[in-house]
């Protein structure tokens, strides 16, 4: 059964060995970036309060998610910040897995309405993902980035 574990000083260095396949690697920052990222601040104008972790099948690390808080902000006090499958591990649905763990977290704090998040144009694998989960499309775009929300209360 898989399961979501918060990044640590034992499993950070295994977790940035994960990557994407090679045509994916545009659509999804490293796993060291968004590490440090959650570690040390953020580029999210400071009211951001980051989360990363593993995402496991047994002991063997597959994926990475990242989400964010920002109760200051009124459209999403919850945002996606990221999510990647290991390029060995796609297709088994690490993928949804990771979401459906985040989504439950947001649903169990009642300050959270609308959760956010951004991917590229082309990326159709992560378009599909997220609206088969519920996510519509706001025709907003942000740094190149399209916008989908969900509306959760």
């Amino acid at each position: 059964m898989p399961e979501i574990r918060p990044v640590t000083q034992e499993n950070w260095q295994t977790l940035i060995s994960l990557k994407v396949r090679e045509d994916q690697r545009r659509f999804v920052a490293s796993n060291l970036y968004s590490i440090a990222q959650a570690q040390f601040g953020d580029e999210f104008e400071g009211h951001w309060d980051l989360f990363a972790y593993g995402i496991y099948d047994g002991d063997v690390p597959v994926g990475f998610l990242m989400y964010g808080f920002n109760f200051l902000y009124p459209k999403h006090q919850a945002y996606i910040q990221r999510l990647m499958v290991d390029e060995n591990f796609q297709g088994k649905g690490f993928g949804r897995f990771g979401m459906i763990k985040m989504l439950e977290i947001f649903r169990a704090d009642e300050r959270v309405n609308t959760v956010g998040i951004s991917y590229e144009p082309d990326n159709d694998g992560a378009r599909k993902l997220y609206a088969s989960l519920g996510f519509v499309e706001t025709g907003e775009v942000v740094e190149g980035e399209v916008v989908a929300e969900l509306k959760l209360r």
